[in-house]
């Protein structure tokens, strides 16, 4: 889905003559960059629904849309009563044409509502019978909220589902369950006392959580272990179950590169894990038949060219557990087709870090979820359950303050210590996560003596293309690695050789990489490719036999590429990188060779028809990726997609150094300046009781045939 270009700075909202309608004043501000041309054609589509639609109700239509276009799922209808244009961000002039109409747009809520509601296009819950109406209001009086008919269905689909599965926790064997717990996690010191000396196990707590619900959340920061728990919590179903050779096992992700991390970080757990359990389970045995990790557009069975799945309500997956890691990426539509397709007795686990980026589409479902993981919220009885099955006594700081707790807070774990991520990188992300000081960050970096972390405010691309071509003190990786390494290639007809160097290759790549807050202009994406390909063209080798890289048409041997659409018969994901390289006989024929893990696959570059070349991608799309040297590349036209979810998320993928580039200084302060805040009912919906949901026997048959 594409983003609405920022306003320009100083533009001044356009009123040519004979834009005296509402659905004139908005083309011409589509024409004018502040509102996107879906948008404006939204509206003129309410208005031939309705051609008595007032015009608030067809302001209302186009900033809804554009507000989907920004990844929101509704538009609050409050803060138009202050200024409707601030949301937008569109300039102070924009007012003068919007004064202008006749008549105005309304002054209070209660106005905006009864403009809202006289249309026949708009349907109020809990008033309205549902014929169809493109339009859903929901919401108290006191903060309603305008839908898109789909969206509202998904976001009520999502959050019925989450209710209802956490309704009821799955009858537990507590002694049994405390006796594998023990041996999955050893005793530490400290665990006996919330006040003691160490913080409670957050890992096995989670393990004891998710054993007892059809729906559990773990979140975290990087290092965390969210996928060392859950081969544990693996391990823990497996050996609580009455016939663990029959459970049925599914592994998950949004991404291909996100899902094949999944599966080989769980393996290693597993091994590492059947060594401490010796013979009284057999991991090895038990979890060869999950087979390998998938994206959830492969696991749901998408179709090609449509939005449907081959597994719905109606048709089931045929599953017992599944397990989604990178669930920060998971947009509403898809978290909506996930819950409706799996059986009410099924588990679900979602591992994610709440902090990171939410998808580019609709929703900030994870988020929304993990509003209150921090805060913990646990009940009495939840404190008592894992006390009894791990032996740890939960510190009052994450109980409830009020009785009964969010059914959802019961089944939410935040891991708060991270093994691995520490140094300035660590600290770096803290204080970015954290906001409080948004100058700090760039403290940080400028006082690190290590070598990990640097940045460069100048304004010069050519610093990009140093980094990119030769590394740097203290964070030597770059593309040259991987290019050095592709002048070795192996003399024809050696497969084994052939494979190993092909993997050599493949690795190097992924030891650096280019992040960027944008895809347009000098500073983004499509500008950088282009000025980097000519930068390896003209470098030399190490050995001075040639240049680094060599270019004869639009595929060459080393051309970095990224899928940018499913391709199931092909075995490609959106977003799944690979490298050109010749075939082990040689000849003029490239293919595209991806790694999975340590599975190598390859595919003809003829029959690649939907790829971009790769030496720099968006923030976006380098989620369930690491890189030993991560640069992030700032510019100054990055709008409100600079983000301090977009500068953490960036600094994340950095497992060793992480170097910074932006066109004008103070960039990086901006963006720890600017936290997303997505618009959502979903959070509400899931914290509020049975009564303030309205969910009696009519409204919830009405939820469930939305799920339908």
């Amino acid at each position: 889905m594409n983003r609405p270009a920022p306003a320009p700075a100083g533009a001044r909202a356009p009123q040519p003559a004979g834009a005296t309608t509402p659905c004139a004043l908005l083309r011409a501000w589509s024409d004018a960059g502040l509102l996107r041309h879906l948008d404006s054609a939204f509206a003129e589509f309410i208005a031939g629904l309705d051609p008595q639609a007032s015009p608030a109700l067809l302001f209302a239509a186009a900033l809804l849309a554009q507000a989907e276009g920004r990844g929101h799922s509704c538009l609050p209808l409050a803060p138009l009563t202050a200024d409707p244009w601030a949301a937008p961000g569109w300039p102070p002039e924009a007012r003068i044409a919007v004064e202008a109409l006749q008549p105005p747009l309304p002054a209070t809520l209660a106005a905006w509502l009864d403009e809202l509601m006289r249309s026949p296009v708009v349907r109020r819950v809990g008033r309205d019978p549902d014929l169809g109406q493109p339009l859903v209001v929901d919401g108290e009086d006191s903060a309603p909220r305008l839908y898109l008919r789909r969206y509202w269905h998904q976001e009520r689909t999502v959050g019925s589902a989450v209710v209802e599965r956490c309704a009821q926790p799955v009858p537990i064997d507590e002694a049994a369950a405390r006796a594998w717990l023990d041996r999955l996690f050893p005793r530490r010191e400290g665990d006996d006392s919330a006040e003691g000396p160490a913080a409670p196990d957050w890992q096995k707590l989670a393990c004891a959580i998710a054993l007892r619900g059809r729906l559990s959340i773990v979140t975290g920061g990087p290092g965390t272990g969210k996928t060392y728990t859950a081969a544990r919590l693996l391990a823990l179903l497996l050996a609580t179950s009455e016939a663990p050779e029959q459970l049925r096992i599914a592994l998950a992700a949004p991404t291909g590169k996100a899902a094949a991390r999944l599966r080989q970080s769980i393996d290693g757990s597993l091994q590492e894990l059947q060594q401490g359990l010796g013979p009284a389970l057999d991991l090895g045995a038990l979890t060869r038949r999950i087979g390998p990790a998938r994206t959830l557009h492969a696991l749901l069975g998408a179709r090609p060219d449509t939005r449907r799945f081959r597994h719905h309500a109606g048709n089931p997956l045929d599953l017992d557990v599944v397990i989604v890691d990178e669930a920060s990426m998971i947009h509403l539509e898809m978290m909506a087709a996930l819950l409706g397709a799996l059986p009410a007795q099924a588990r679900l686990i979602l591992l994610g870090d709440k902090d990171q980026l939410a998808s580019v589409e609709a929703g900030a479902v994870l988020g929304d979820l993990c509003r209150d993981a921090a805060a913990g919220r646990y009940d009495g009885e939840t404190a008592r359950y894992l006390l009894e099955t791990t032996g740890l006594r939960l510190p009052q700081s994450v109980r409830a303050l009020q009785e009964p707790a969010p059914p959802l807070a019961r089944q939410t774990v935040m891991l708060r210590e991270s093994r691995r991520f520490g140094g300035p990188i660590g600290a770096l992300a803290r204080a970015v996560n954290d906001g409080a000081d948004p100058a700090q960050a760039g403290r940080l970096i400028a006082q690190d003596r290590s070598g990990v972390l640097m940045a460069a405010e100048d304004g010069r691309l050519a610093r990009v293309i140093e980094l990119a071509t030769g590394g740097r003190p203290g964070a030597s990786a770059s593309y040259r690695d991987y290019l050095e390494i592709l002048a070795q290639a192996p003399q024809r007809g050696d497969a084994d050789s052939h494979a190993q160097w092909a993997v050599r290759v493949l690795k190097a790549f992924d030891r650096f990489r280019i992040l960027c807050a944008v895809r347009e202009g000098d500073w983004g994406v499509q500008g950088l490719t282009p000025a980097i390909e000519r930068a390896l063209e003209q470098a030399p080798r190490a050995d001075g036999s040639g240049r680094l890289l060599s270019r004869r048409g639009s595929w060459y041997p080393g051309r970095p590429v990224m899928v940018t659409r499913n391709d199931p018969a092909l075995g490609v994901s959106n977003g799944d990188v690979g490298i050109a390289l010749p075939t082990q006989q040689g000849g003029p024929g490239l293919r595209v060779h991806f790694l999975d893990g340590e599975q190598l696959r390859s595919v003809s570059v003829s029959r690649l028809a939907h790829v971009e070349t790769a030496f720099a991608m968006t923030v976006h799309k380098s989620q369930g990726s690491e890189f030993e040297h991560t640069l992030l590349v700032l510019g100054a036209h990055g709008g409100s997609v600079l983000s301090r979810e977009l500068v953490y998320t960036a600094i994340t993928r950095a497992r060793s150094a992480f170097s910074l580039v932006a066109e004008r200084p103070g960039l990086l302060e901006q963006g720890v300046r600017q936290p997303t805040q997505r618009e959502s009912g979903l959070a509400q919906w899931v914290a509020s009781t049975p009564e303030q949901r309205g969910l009696g026997n009519a409204a919830l048959a009405e939820a469930a045939g939305h799920r339908g």
